[in-house]
């Protein structure tokens, strides 16, 4: 289970974001996280990502607390926790290739990985795989960022308004490749999204951020 009790975190001291924020996100389960803008999701997600640490409070995985957050993270904890953005061109190197984006949190480990079989999961083809965030649609970045998401095979991953700016049919693509994980991996999602819509068709339940205080 990754969760979080008791969270108190923002962006300047004084002004929390959040504040005595709790949240469960259990192995195999899509837990949605719907709100309005503003009202600290992305915080929330950033903050179960290791990505943000906070003020107070404790963050655990599979009941250990976690002490660190960003690159004082321990290796096997930071690989356990995947993220995928709402816009996927900050998110990237511009100068990589899509299969360089992919490979990257392998590379980074020394791992070796079958880049092949995940672009082809997420619906890339070879071609693809050569070029630029430049030379690709917004939907097609989106697509490596989830491989590249997926990559170390994390227990726990925060998509984090990761359809936002799709189309139909790729939200759709995205989805079903994110809840294979989470049926044959046992892969705990936290979807985040504005949608409420498309979290009552993805999500097994789903809470808003007002209900976790």
């Amino acid at each position: 289970m990754l969760s979080a009790r008791d969270v108190v975190v923002g962006y300047r001291r004084g002004e929390p974001v959040l504040d005595g924020v709790s949240i469960d996100v259990s192995a195999g389960e899509v837990l949605g996280l719907a709100g309005p803008s503003g009202s600290g999701k992305s915080t929330l997600g950033r903050v179960l990502a290791l990505l943000h640490r906070p003020w107070s409070g404790r963050v655990s995985l599979d009941g250990g607390d976690i002490s660190g957050f960003r690159h004082r993270t321990p290796p096997e904890t930071r690989k356990a926790i995947g993220i995928v953005f709402q816009h996927p061109r900050p998110a990237v190197d511009p100068r990589f290739t899509l299969r360089d984006i992919i490979a990257e949190p392998l590379l980074a480990r020394g791992e070796a990985g079958d880049i092949a079989e995940l672009a082809d999961e997420v619906g890339l083809t070879a071609e693809l795989l050569t070029r630029r965030p430049h030379e690709v649609s917004d939907g097609q970045l989106q697509r490596a960022c989830l491989a590249r998401a997926l990559a170390p095979q994390p227990r726990y991953l925060v998509c984090d308004e990761m359809t936002a700016m799709l189309d139909a049919s790729t939200t759709a693509a995205l989805v079903r490749v994110v809840d294979r994980r989470t049926r044959e991996n046992g892969t705990g999602v936290l979807a985040i999204s504005h949608d409420e819509a498309l979290l009552e068709r993805w999500a097994h339940r789903v809470v808003s951020v007002s209900e976790l205080i």
